[in-house]
């Protein structure tokens, strides 16, 4: 890896971390949660997960020198989600129930302390 490239990762490697703000349990338990559409855990561990959201869980348990190209391409797709997501909000009093949901679904909660974009 160059050390232009090396350094790319770096950042976005911080900015992904920043932006996900659940671990990769709560990420994990969320995703089965919301594909079984029950509050209890499915005892069918192949349904059918978002693509992007498992990544993530993949991504969270990785250390940095593990990474491959196809962990720097989600890190990006996670980070500008996130960011034209968070762009999107919908207006005060307006049910924002579908937007949360959407951005918990690749690791982000806007209702934490920590949320981005309260920051």
């Amino acid at each position: 890896m160059n050390d232009r490239l090396a350094a790319e990762v770096e950042l976005l490697w911080d900015d992904f971390h920043q932006t996900v703000n659940m671990t990769s349990e709560e990420l994990r338990t969320w995703l089965l949660t919301e594909a079984s559409g029950e509050t209890a855990m499915p005892a069918d561990p192949g349904m059918d997960l978002p693509e992007l959201g498992k990544h993530v869980v993949r991504i969270l348990g990785k250390r940095k020198v593990d990474l491959t190209s196809d962990d720097v391409t989600t890190m990006r797709q996670v980070v500008e989600y996130v960011q034209e997501r968070l762009e999107k909000q919908p207006e005060e009093g307006a049910s924002d129930d579908g937007w949360r949901r959407d951005l918990m679904t690749v690791g982000h909660d806007p209702l934490r302390p920590d949320s981005i974009s309260m920051l």
